[in-house]
């Protein structure tokens, strides 16, 4: 097997497929702009531990992870909390984000992918409909397929003509800029939620949370709307006041992320081009995870690139890598894009409601990135009745409930429009189709 394969970024997904195609022979390279002792922030992260046997890798060390706790939801007003109860079997681990890449890139480095550090990549290098390459600042580099895995704000999917259909940037409310530190504790004496998530703090279209460990105390603060390092101070005196463990001197992180909190990618694929992990936008909408998703799409990318017997990487080619990612992980993902939307719309006095006449429950907010379906959060509970006249006294909520139902309905049912096998024209349609839904 001689077919070059080129990885841009140093994603996750990119280099569990890299993995798995240079274990039957491909000729596989990274390109990543940081080091490899640098690659991800520094923090923790966490994600569903089953996404490893779904690539064949077994669980790393016992020693690096640890299983999550549930965590409690608060309103703006912070009155009535809701407890997550994930089941054992749906539990996600812990794990810093520097020891999960350096456990992947060992594993990629020993089945043969290259790594090529420092390389700032800029864009694809098109030759007429099909991708051949990458544009990076020390060079262009060629292959037989580019798979993008350079994040949500990737250069090289912004690089791609209109034509190719494939959306070059996000929208309003599709990411979140992420403000993250962990902070000493300022006290030992037990706290009552050791993960507190507060959504629409202070009234502000986001979420924060104070997560109290047991050496520090880890402070999140996520907005759709930039914030910088004077705000984030300042919003941390406010979570400061509410939480006691929340110290005042930074151990580590105070940096800030961009995560996509949207629904999946509407094309993933070119000729030459396949879009994988936060590049296609494979994060869970509610709660931006999106490792767990990004390392099992990795199997189904590497599976229609082995099964590929043609000489060329045409969309027709690698069409059957997005049509299994939405039927086993998209179909998912996708609706949950509206009830993220609806979130923005709520005013901090709704949201309050909700909380309060049980309208949202434990069982919405055990959505986890190994539970996504929709059947998880629309099944019939003993207090739907209950929770069904709450919503008809509260007719602002109410319309804007009804046009959320109405919209994820037609979600659903454009879903299952989609092409099975690649027609440019049918697919172009559908895909245009798709993104007016959001």
């Amino acid at each position: 097997m001689s077919r070059r394969i080129i990885i841009a970024g140093g994603g996750h997904g990119g280099i569990v497929t890299g993995m798995l195609l240079a274990q039957h022979g491909f000729q596989v390279e990274v390109y990543e702009r940081n080091g490899k002792d640098n690659m991800g922030y520094d923090w923790t992260d966490i994600f569903d531990p089953k996404a490893f046997k779904a690539v064949g890798l077994p669980m790393p060390p016992e020693e690096l992870y640890e299983y999550k706790v549930n965590m409690t939801f608060y309103s703006t007003n912070e009155q009535k909390p809701i407890i997550q109860d994930v089941p054992e079997n749906e539990r996600e681990i812990k794990m810093e984000r520097r020891d999960i890449y350096n456990y992947l890139i060992s594993h990629a480095e020993k089945a043969g992918v290259k790594f090529n550090y420092g390389y700032n990549i800029e864009g694809a290098v098109i030759q007429g409909k099909t991708v051949v390459g990458i544009k990076t600042d020390k060079g262009e580099f060629y292959a037989d397929l580019v798979i993008d895995a350079c994040g949500c704000n990737s250069p090289v999917r912004a690089s791609l003509p209109e034509d190719f259909c494939i959306q070059a940037h996000t929208k309003e409310y599709e990411k979140f800029y992420i403000y993250r530190a962990f902070f000493n504790k300022a006290t030992e004496e037990p706290v009552k939620d050791q993960y507190k998530v507060c959504m629409l703090p202070e009234g502000k279209t986001g979420i924060g949370w104070v997560a109290t460990e047991e050496k520090y105390s880890d402070l999140l603060i996520g907005r759709f709307e930039e914030i910088d390092m004077a705000e984030a101070q300042r919003t941390a005196e406010f979570y400061r006041s509410r939480n006691k463990s929340l110290g005042t001197e930074i151990l580590r992180g105070n940096t800030f992320a961009t995560i996509p909190v949207r629904q999946p990618l509407g094309k993933m694929v070119a000729n030459g081009y396949a879009a994988i992990g936060d590049s296609a936008f494979m994060t869970v909408p509610i709660i931006g995870s999106g490792i767990a998703n990004s390392i099992k799409a990795a199997a189904f990318l590497a599976t229609t690139i082995i099964k590929n017997k043609a000489v060329d990487y045409t969309a027709e080619a690698l069409w059957e890598y997005q049509v299994v990612f939405y039927k086993e992980i998209g179909a998912g993902l996708a609706p949950l894009a509206l009830v993220k939307l609806l979130l923005t719309k709520l005013t901090p006095e709704e949201l309050d409601y909700i909380f309060e006449h049980d309208i949202l429950t434990w069982r919405e907010m055990t959505i986890t990135a190994d539970s996504t379906k929709l059947s998880k959060m629309l099944s019939f509970s003993p207090d739907m009745p209950a929770r069904g006249v709450a919503i008809v006294k509260n007719k602002p909520i109410l319309k804007k409930l009804l046009a959320l139902v109405k919209g994820m309905a037609k979600v659903i049912v454009a879903l299952q429009g989609m092409p099975k096998s690649y027609d440019e024209q049918k697919v172009n349609k559908w895909v245009a189709k798709y993104n007016s839904l959001f």
